[in-house]
């Protein structure tokens, strides 16, 4: 009975803060600016879950172009749960996410393990487990240089070259994405030159608590450290996380080796083929959110 009354709608701006507010609650330590970044890149991935006028959760449907696709941000408010409107408004998402991409294009997402059985019913194939480790980062901090890369400001490397580099970690160009992702305050984005040619780069953002690096790819493990090195120093005095995909070792291996301590982690999965991606690029994803 309850079920028939869900509205499921475009959401508007303001409620993508509620979303953002529920997503803090929930523990996911959003970004400070996550929310304008993820709506000025897709305004239309947000979708609304609606009960007798009041917003009771939502999610997001993001679309890179028509060429990948991403679930992410499904709450729904805790005294609503066990009524089936979740499980309503994951299907209406995954069928309006569908319909936003060409046909044959791939969905994926990150989710908590306790929900990995549900969202295998709705078609969707474990991948691997992306790990979110903390760690408490000094006061002070002296990043110590590692192999013969050169970090910059990635402001000093042409846009066009980290569009292309972010594309082999990623399965979709992604440039409207960067562009405020990069750009956002509290944030500070860096690159890893090696013989004059970009070998990496990485992100970190101030959230509700701490700084969250993401992403972090690089070539291989010294220039991902390197990286790390620098952006480090970003969180000093706090909390730091980074979240580390598992089908990438060397990535595992540079969270432990800095004394990170596991504390979070989802399952990435698809719908449809998985995208091949230099994996051992990888070593910090994104975002939960939007990949």
């Amino acid at each position: 009975m309850i079920t028939r009354k869900l509205l499921i709608r475009q959401m508007s701006r303001r409620e993508l803060d509620e979303l953002v507010n529920s997503a803090a609650q929930e523990g996911w330590n959003p970004g400070l600016h996550d929310a304008d970044v993820f709506w000025a890149t897709d305004p239309d991935a947000f979708v609304a879950a609606e009960l007798e006028e009041a917003l009771i959760g939502g999610g997001a449907i993001t679309s890179y172009d028509g060429e990948f696709g991403v679930m992410g941000f499904f709450i729904i408010r805790p005294e609503f749960r066990g009524l089936g409107l979740g499980n309503a408004l994951w299907h209406a998402r995954r069928e309006r996410l569908l319909a936003r991409l060409r046909p044959g294009a791939s969905i994926g997402m990150d989710g908590v393990f306790a929900m990995q059985a549900y969202y295998a019913k709705g078609g969707f194939v474990f991948s691997h487990r992306d790990i979110r480790f903390r760690a408490e980062i000094p006061d002070h901090l002296d990043a110590t240089p590692v192999g013969g890369e050169q970090i910059t400001p990635l402001t000093e490397i042409a846009f066009e070259q980290v569009v292309a580099y972010d594309r082999t970690c990623f399965p979709a160009a992604r440039a409207s994405f960067l562009n405020g992702w990069l750009s956002q305050p509290d944030t500070l984005a860096l690159g890893c030159r090696r013989a004059g040619r970009l070998s990496g780069y990485g992100v970190i953002r101030r959230c509700r608590e701490g700084c969250k690096i993401g992403p972090l790819f690089a070539d291989d493990a010294q220039a991902a450290e390197s990286l790390f090195l620098h952006l480090q120093g970003f969180a000093a005095g706090g909390p730091l996380f980074l979240d580390a995909p598992e089908n990438n070792p060397a990535a595992i291996e540079l969270a432990r080796r800095y004394r990170m301590v596991e504390v979070f982690g989802c399952a990435r999965m698809y719908l449809g083929p998985p995208p091949d991606l230099a994996h051992r690029r990888i070593f910090g994803v994104t975002t939960f959110e939007l990949g």
